[in-house]
């Protein structure tokens, strides 16, 4: 029986969270092949998430470096992905998001006539300025995208009013509940001492977590954790978000 080649390309932590589940999923496919290439945007965040779902990735393009800007860490992307291609020449190459990654991959893919599917599509803000660049990264991707794998009817209705086939877009859910579903089927304990003695506390843990730039407002104690009426829990505040230096945004 012929195989299909699907090249997954991904360079963060939420990339890696949200493709996870489709890589085992075209693991233990029959018909396909899975082929996992792994930029690096993000090190140590991405490695951690490829051990927690037994990803050992096919290609490490390795760009991460300290005070890096965009176009430098695009130009590596293009340049270290572009020979996988050519040496693998993949039947489609699958991205997820609105990372840098995202949009290099897209483009490269599609400069080699390579169909990109894009997972996560059809987010739009409005503004393309805002979120930056993610706004932008995701919108040039959905013009090169030949299949758009939609989480919600509203993703889908963007992509329509941007002149999008319908036929190419399907409307799937987000996947980021299936990786929650594998995740909490584990038994992974935690390092941290604080974590885990909320993991035995008596009464319900609350997590908040803040990413998106735009969601930060000012510096208010997002970090500390703080009453609600689920219970107590921690407040995750991403490294940004908590003044470390970040050279090589999304």
């Amino acid at each position: 029986m012929s195989t299909h080649t699907i090249m997954t390309v991904y360079g963060t932590r939420p990339e890696a969270i949200k493709v996870a589940p489709v890589i085992r999923a075209i693991e233990e496919s029959s018909t396909l092949e899975s082929v996992t290439v792994v930029t690096g945007q993000h090190r140590e965040m991405l490695d951690q998430v490829n051990e927690i779902f037994g990803i050992v990735p096919d290609h490490d393009l390795n760009v991460f470096a300290h005070g890096q800007t965009l176009n430098a860490l695009m130009a590596k992307v293009f340049g270290g992905l572009d020979p996988v291609l050519a040496r693998v020449a993949p039947d489609a190459v699958l991205v997820q998001g609105d990372t840098s990654t995202v949009a290099a991959a897209s483009i490269a893919a599609f400069y080699r006539n390579i169909p990109v599917v894009h997972l996560e599509a059809g987010l739009r803000s409005g503004d393309i300025t805002s979120p930056f660049p993610e706004e932008a990264n995701r919108k040039i991707t959905g013009q090169v995208t030949a299949l758009h794998l939609a989480p919600t009817s509203t993703s889908r209705a963007n992509l329509l009013r941007e002149n999008v086939d319908p036929a190419s877009v399907a409307v799937i859910g987000n996947t980021v509940i299936d990786a929650l579903l594998h995740t909490v089927a584990q038994a992974a304990p935690f390092t941290d001492p604080h974590l885990q003695a909320l993991a035995h506390a008596a009464r319900p843990v609350l997590l908040v977590t803040t990413h998106r730039r735009e969601n930060w407002g000012g510096r208010d104690g997002r970090g500390r954790s703080r009453p609600s009426p689920a219970g107590r829990g921690p407040a995750r505040v991403h490294d940004r978000a908590a003044g470390t230096p970040q050279p090589d945004r999304p």
